[in-house]
């Protein structure tokens, strides 16, 4: 069964991140970094994560936004800071849709959720340092059988999990 680890918004957080990576990273077949990490772009912590430039990352060497596979379903992965997703995801949903993404992972707005829109899976796995709609900072794992059986659940930073779970039983076929 194919999984991905997705974290966002760690704003300096090194040993977490780097503990974060360690429990799953022999486990998990990808790890997305939604951005705001305020690290260094080669820092060994982001070692293995597709990470996608936030507002709060300065490195230019870093990309807005990256479009990766695993298993069948296509991932798009940015921050959210330039497709105002705290007031719409519209603008997100639209940049999906171009890339030709199932799973659309962002972060911004420190607030873990999920949503299915349009046939995608949005997914923001929430801050990892300063949460805004839970006490604890989390993270989050997307596992599937197929597209008909995908599971989100959700961790806080030392990964215990927690009641926050999303089940959907179709990603439609683009």
């Amino acid at each position: 069964m194919p999984s991905v680890l997705i974290i966002s918004d760690t704003h300096g957080l090194t040993k977490e991140l780097q503990a974060v990576k360690e429990r799953h990273q022999s486990s998990v077949d990808a790890m997305i970094h939604c951005g705001d990490s305020e690290l260094d772009p080669n820092a060994p912590e982001l070692e293995g994560f597709y990470y996608a430039k936030g507002n709060c990352d300065f490195h230019p060497e870093m990309v807005e936004e990256q479009s990766i596979t695993v298993g069948e379903l296509n991932f798009f992965v940015t921050h959210g800071h330039l497709f105002q997703i705290k007031s719409t995801l519209m603008p997100l949903n639209y940049r999906a849709e171009e890339a030709g993404a199932d799973v659309v992972c962002f972060g911004h707005s420190h607030m873990a959720g999920a949503e299915h829109v349009n046939g995608r899976l949005f997914i923001n796995p929430g801050s990892a340092r300063l949460p805004r709609n839970r006490v604890e900072p989390t993270y989050a794992i997307l596992s599937w059988e197929s597209r008909e059986a995908v599971t989100l659940q959700y961790y806080d930073i030392q990964g215990n999990t927690l009641d926050l779970k999303y089940q959907t039983s179709f990603l439609a076929e683009d």
